[in-house]
């Protein structure tokens, strides 16, 4: 294969980085460790529609001697830079690939090959769940990508059909799902295990386990009903621990949870490492994930893969990551949430069954798979 110029979107890979920044971080590592040759310039900042000013300070491969980007600290220079194709446009012409990840796109379309990441649409299919500057900002990203992107990359068979619902004039062949996996601190011989720092964990106390931001679409409002029923009907007393950052839209959720009969036994964490969310599924009792809406619900695959039971919705795309290895729920009908809590807390030889089966399901996803296909279609064009 010749050698590319490759430029990459790596601006949500900053230090509170969630699903997508996580996506492209491990991406780009998988992409290098390959060593197919090509010359890679990551782009600390693109576009304006997310700007981390801590990126542009950032310098995460040199070791790989890469190259870096324009360094911009500031989003009024972001935005002067990346929309006026005298300045931006004219920089990313010089590359043959163009790869962005964080939902902006040109406003224009590049000489080069623009490949385009499909997270999710959920800001179109339900604009209720965000806030209107990230409704409006996603939206103006996929938009344009309709229009200039040459191939786009949906993390999920569910994420490409839902974008060809809104985009029915876009040719579905130019749309490649290519799964996601782990990233290396939570996988193999890499993982580190580190108990969070709080007195709860210092106890052996038992715990269901919900992670991810804190938001609407995330449903953990769900959740904290199914857990008030499990424990009103007689449950057993484990504890229900929250691990993610605060979003948007879930200004009353402290409140709901103190006013909860069971609230003493509801904690949330808020953002924890990678290695404190490790030890979180190591020793969780289930991993619940009663999402709305995925892209392609990273928490179901991390649980997974530390052999964490998990019930999850069977919306969207999570049942293409658990398959047949827990338990799929609607996640608007609590009734079969609380059974299956009850079942799995009293049927320890199920518990252990699906433990396996979890394990063994989470090694169908690996970064070798995805870099691999990812690179081929890097140079899929070629003569």
């Amino acid at each position: 294969m010749n050698a590319l110029r490759i430029a990459f979107d790596a601006s949500q890979t900053g230090r509170r980085k969630a699903g997508c920044g996580f996506y492209a971080a491990a991406l780009l590592e998988g992409l290098l460790a390959a060593q197919s040759g090509d010359e890679f310039t990551v782009l600390t900042s693109f576009g304006n529609f997310f700007h981390d000013p801590c990126q542009a300070l950032a310098f995460p491969h040199l070791s790989k001697k890469i190259n870096y980007g324009p360094r911009i600290l500031r989003k009024s220079d972001a935005t002067s830079f990346w929309e006026n194709q005298n300045k931006g446009g004219n920089y990313l012409n010089q590359f043959n690939i163009v790869h962005a990840n964080n939902f902006w796109c040109p406003p224009w379309k590049i000489k080069g090959i623009l490949i385009y990441t499909l997270h999710d649409v959920s800001f179109l299919d339900h604009p209720e769940w965000t806030t209107e500057q990230n409704r409006a900002g996603c939206l103006e990203g996929v938009k344009r990508a309709a229009k200039y992107a040459n191939k786009f990359v949906a993390i999920s068979e569910a994420t490409k059909q839902a974008f060809l619902k809104h985009f029915p004039d876009v040719n579905a062949d130019k749309i490649h799902v290519i799964y996601p996996a782990l990233r290396s601190s939570m996988r193999g011989s890499n993982r580190e295990l580190k108990r969070p720092n709080s007195k709860f964990f210092a106890s052996e106390t038992k715990y269901f386990l919900s992670v991810g931001t804190i938001e609407p679409r995330k449903n953990q409002a769900f959740l904290i009903d199914i857990y008030e029923q499990y424990r009103d009907r007689g449950g057993d007393a484990i504890a229900l621990v929250f691990a993610g950052k605060p979003g948007w839209l879930m200004n009353g959720f402290q409140e709901r949870i103190a006013k909860s009969c069971w609230a003493k036994d509801i904690h949330i964490l808020g953002y924890v490492s990678d290695a404190e969310l490790g030890w979180l599924y190591k020793h969780c009792v289930l991993n619940l994930y009663p999402s709305l809406y995925e892209g392609f619900g990273l928490p179901i695959l991390e649980g997974i893969s530390f052999g964490a039971c998990t019930l999850c919705s069977n919306s969207t795309s999570m049942p293409e990551v658990l398959g047949d290895s827990g338990i799929l729920l609607s996640p608007m009908q609590p009734e079969g949430w609380v059974h299956a809590l009850e079942r799995l807390t009293r049927d320890k030889n199920l518990l252990e069954q699906l433990q396996i089966a979890a394990v063994k399901r989470s090694r169908k996803f690996n970064w070798v798979k995805t870099t691999n296909q990812i690179n081929k279609l890097y140079h899929q064009d070629e003569n």
